[in-house]
C-alpha cells in the first residue's frame, strides 16, 4: 500500500469513530430526556414539596415548551384550583412542560422561585404574585431576557409584564356592598353593622374587594362596617381573628369575607358564640365549584351569596400557546366575567361550573 493509501485508509477510519461517538452521544441524550418526563396528573396532585415538575412530551414533537408557574401559597383552596386548571389545560398540549412553585405566602421564597425558573431556561412565566411591590423586580428580570411574562390575579408594579389576567375586584365588592345594601333594606337593619375579614395587606385585591364593598353599602347609610381585621385569606388564621371580632363586637349584622375559606371561619366562630346563624349575612368571595367550595356554601344555607372569581388558569395556558406557538401578541389586560351565586341559582351555577 501506498503512503497516499495509507492515508486515506487512515481519514476514513476516522471519520467513522466520529461518527460512531455522534451517535453514542445522540442516544445518550435522548434516555436522558425520557427519564425526566412524569405523569401530569400526577404531578399535579403531589403536596409534599414546594416544587412541582409537570411534564409531557411526544416522539416526532418538533419542540418542547418549559413554563414556569409561580404561585403565590397553596394555602387557599381557590390557588390550588388555579394550578389544577393550569395543569388539565396544559396537559392538552403535548409540547408544554410545566413547573409549579409554591411560595407559601413568602416573598423571598417567590422571587427565589422566579430566579432559579430564569436559570432553568423557561420559554414563559406564569406568575401569581404574593404582594406586587416585593415581586415586581423579579419578573421585571424575565421580561428584561426576553421571557414573556403572565401575570394572574395579583398584579405587579410597572409595566414589565406581557399580560395580566384576571377578574375585577373592584367590581366583584361593589357586587357584594349593593347586595348588603339591599339585604339590610329587605331586612330592616337599621343599624346593619358589618365585620369585615381582609385578605393579605399589600395585595391589590384586599385594597380592591374593601374599595368596591365600601362603593357598594353607600347605597344604604344604615350599613355600616364597625371592625376589620386582616386573616391572610386562610380559613384557619381567620377562625380566632372572626373569634376575636365577635367577641368585641357582639351586635353585628353581616359578616363580608374577602374570600369565601375566611366567611366560612366566621360562621364557625359564630356557631361557637351561640348566634342566631339565621338572622346573619355571611358574604363570600370565590364561588369554587366543589364539595366544600363556596357555592356548595350557599345551596347549604351557609353563605347567603358568593361571587363566582375565576382563577384564569386555563386562560393562561390558551395565551402561552398563542404567545409561544402562533407568536401572536396578547392583549395588554384580559378581564374574566365574575357571577353573582344566590340561593336562587347555586344549584343552576354548581352544574355550569363542573361542579359533581
Amino acid at each position: 500500500m501506498t503512503f497516499a493509501d495509507q492515508c486515506r485508509a487512515l481519514g476514513l477510519s476516522g471519520l467513522l469513530a466520529f461518527g460512531l461517538a455522534l451517535t453514542g452521544c445522540n442516544q445518550a441524550s435522548t434516555d436522558n430526556t425520557s427519564s425526566t418526563t412524569t405523569n401530569s396528573a400526577t404531578a399535579s396532585s403531589s403536596s409534599n414539596s414546594t416544587t412541582t415538575t409537570t411534564t409531557t412530551t411526544t416522539s416526532g414533537q418538533k419542540g418542547t415548551y418549559l413554563i414556569g408557574m409561580s404561585q403565590a401559597n397553596k394555602g387557599e383552596p381557590w390557588r390550588q384550583a388555579m394550578n389544577d386548571q393550569i395543569a388539565a389545560a396544559a396537559a392538552k398540549h403535548p409540547e408544554l412542560q410545566v413547573v409549579f412553585a409554591d411560595a407559601a405566602q413568602n416573598n423571598a421564597k417567590q422571587v427565589a422561585d422566579v430566579e432559579n425558573f430564569i436559570q432553568q431556561g423557561i420559554k414563559l412565566l406564569i406568575i401569581s404574585p404574593n404582594e406586587a411591590a416585593p415581586l415586581t423586580d423579579v419578573v421585571a428580570k424575565a421580561y428584561d431576557k426576553g421571557i414573556p411574562v403572565i401575570v394572574l390575579d395579583r398584579e405587579v408594579n410597572g409595566n414589565k409584564y406581557t399580560m395580566w389576567i384576571g377578574a375585577d375586584n373592584t367590581a366583584i365588592g361593589k357586587m357584594a356592598g349593593q347586595f348588603v345594601a339591599k339585604w339590610a333594606k329587605d331586612n330592616k337593619a337599621n343599624p346593619c353593622n358589618v365585620l369585615e375579614i381582609r385578605g393579605l395587606e399589600g395585595t391589590p385585591p384586599t385594597k380592591e374587594r374593601d374599595n368596591g364593598f365600601r362603593a357598594g353599602i353607600a347605597a344604604n347609610p344604615a350599613v355600616k362596617i364597625i371592625a376589620q381585621q386582616t386573616a391572610n385569606w386562610t380559613r384557619e388564621r381567620a377562625i380566632p381573628v372572626s373569634q376575636a371580632m365577635i367577641q368585641a363586637n357582639p351586635n353585628f349584622n353581616v359578616v363580608y369575607g374577602e374570600n369565601d375559606p375566611m366567611a366560612e371561619a366566621a360562621i364557625i366562630s359564630a356557631k361557637n358564640a351561640n348566634k342566631d346563624l339565621s338572622k346573619i349575612l355571611f358574604v363570600g368571595i370565590d364561588g369554587l365549584p366543589t364539595p366544600d367550595g363556596g357555592i356548595k356554601s350557599v345551596m347549604n344555607g351557609r353563605l347567603g351569596v358568593t361571587y363566582v372569581y375565576p382563577t384564569g388558569g386555563a386562560e393562561a395556558i390558551d395565551w402561552a400557546v398563542k404567545i409561544l406557538e402562533q407568536k401572536q401578541k396578547p392583549p395588554r389586560k384580559v378581564v374574566l366575567k365574575t357571577e353573582e351565586v344566590n340561593k336562587s341559582n347555586a344549584a343552576a351555577l354548581y352544574k355550569k361550573y363542573g361542579g359533581k
